[in-house]
């Protein structure tokens, strides 16, 4: 998920955090502003206040706002890469019926809990007064307006997302460093002999560790400049190739084996699902009210999104059947040097792209928590040094150990996006409007919410379970 506009957009996660709110341990409301001046509400008395005067989206100061067609852009940007690649695999796994209506259901799934995660943060900056939230500060807000235990569980809450957000961009690491190898693995091995794909990884290394001791994005802007390119071209040719190779019914299964069914949920969720951006995107926009409704942005990227991934999904699946790769650029002819551009500029691409992708990490890690703890240390600079360097060796060693690509986007999907696409959205509206909703609608609400939740950890449990257990297979 790399692009040129892509930078300054997560290069804002860490100023919204900061100018967020959060709840403490007493119970109190702290909003924090960039010039660091405090103000307490007490939370009882704020769900008393009428707050219909109150507009968050008139007291947002955003320093550039985007207008409605750049955060569509944005969003487009942030949801297209190398899952769209996987989608292939994922239609083998499922059967290209089952696939094409498990694709779109899904997708409407991740749509519609991507609005209620909107809909609560305006409804609980409403109640408080303040312009904005982060995805965490808004599940702190909303848990400590649900019923008692929620109320319990909100000063943890906030980290629980953390949690989930870091563990599913350091697993997009993992997956772009085992993309990287393997692509110039099938470029090198047609002209240099067979290599192990780990030595193609050990390569890497270095340069991605001085690569991501950047500390400013916007030094990398020409470099994301010239990945927006080649990534475009570069998925041109492989739709020719697709199109040369000529899609087919014929000995394609529309419904696969049930038990590879999870690992199509994983790959479509990790493809799909980019709930880690929508927040900032929403509150960076010129008229963030027309990111939902029926025709918003979101549902218009959204739709566009899906349609791409499922035709994607659909015809690379018609066209390689049972031997689809956990990339569709694996599948293109080793011999053709057409095929050989597009998988060495789509590696150089996500070369690229893993700095974005691991600034989030270094975000939630460094910016959030351990940082402000080691500010005033004399050797707080190599400490972050050492941080950034960790994260990156972390992610080389498990993609090194596990340099499977297909089951490690299934994993990380099913593991992370489950929970923070499904499953705490829905928890979020209930807790958001438990005592605020009554009879039918109250019901109603909480019915359709556990049913979300239920889904999102029976995804969760199945789609892990099934690709860790591949993993085991493959690799014992």
């Amino acid at each position: 998920m790399v692009w040129r506009h892509w930078g300054r957009m997560v290069a804002k996660v860490k100023e919204a955090h900061t100018n967020s709110a959060f709840i403490c341990d007493s119970g109190t409301y702290i909003q924090r502003n960039d010039q660091k001046e405090k103000h307490t509400v007490d939370l009882s008395a704020t769900l008393k206040t009428n707050d219909d005067c109150y507009d968050p989206y008139l007291h947002r100061e955003v320093a550039h706002p985007t207008t409605n067609w750049e955060t569509l852009f944005h969003l487009l940007k942030g949801s297209l890469g190398t899952g769209i690649l996987a989608m292939p695999k994922a239609f083998s796994n499922a059967g290209y019926a089952l696939a094409t209506v498990g694709t779109i259901f899904i997708g409407f799934i991740c749509t519609y809990c991507i609005h209620l995660l909107i809909k609560c943060e305006y409804e609980l900056c409403k109640r408080r007064k303040i312009p904005s939230l982060t995805y965490p500060g808004t599940a702190e807000a909303a848990f400590a307006e649900g019923p008692g235990p929620a109320k319990k569980f909100a000063p943890y809450s906030g980290y629980m997302v953390n949690i989930f957000l870091l563990i599913y961009q350091l697993g997009a690491c993992c997956v772009y460093i085992v993309f990287i190898a393997v692509n110039i693995q099938a470029v090198a091995n047609h002209y240099v002999g067979d290599i192990a794909v780990e030595l193609y990884m050990v390569m890497f290394l270095i340069p991605l560790i001085l690569l991501n001791w950047i500390r400013n994005l916007k030094r990398l802007a020409p470099l994301s400049t010239f990945a927006n390119f080649i990534t475009v071209i570069s998925f041109a040719i492989t739709l020719y190739y697709i199109f040369k190779t000529g899609p087919t019914f014929e000995e394609r299964e529309p419904v696969s084996v049930i038990e590879n069914i999870p690992l199509f949920f994983g790959t479509v969720l990790f493809a799909l699902e980019a709930v880690g951006v929508i927040i900032p995107l929403e509150n960076e926009m010129k008229t963030p009210q027309a990111f939902g409704g029926v025709f918003g942005v979101l549902n218009k990227g959204m739709s566009l999104i899906v349609t791409l991934y499922t035709v994607i999904g659909l015809l690379g699946y018609l066209t390689y059947g049972p031997i689809t790769e956990g990339s569709i650029t694996l599948n293109l002819p080793k011999e053709d040097i057409l095929a050989q551009v597009a998988k060495a500029g789509l590696a150089l691409a996500i070369f690229i792209t893993y700095t974005i992708q691991y600034y989030v990490a270094i975000d939630i890690t460094w910016n959030q928590y351990l940082g402000p703890k080691l500010e005033n240390h004399p050797k707080a600079k190599i400490f972050e040094y050492t941080t950034r360097t960790v994260l990156v060796l972390m992610t080389f060693i498990l993609a090194a150990a596990v340099p499977a690509l297909d089951l490690f986007i299934s994993l990380f999907g099913a593991l992370c996006l489950s929970a923070v696409g499904i499953a705490i959205p829905a928890a979020i509206e209930s807790c958001t409007y438990w005592y605020h909703r009554q009879g039918w609608s109250f019901y109603l609400m909480n019915v359709k919410n556990l049913a979300l939740i239920l889904f999102g950890v029976c995804g969760l449990i199945a789609g892990t379970y099934t690709s860790l257990r591949d993993i085991i297979h493959k690799f014992s």
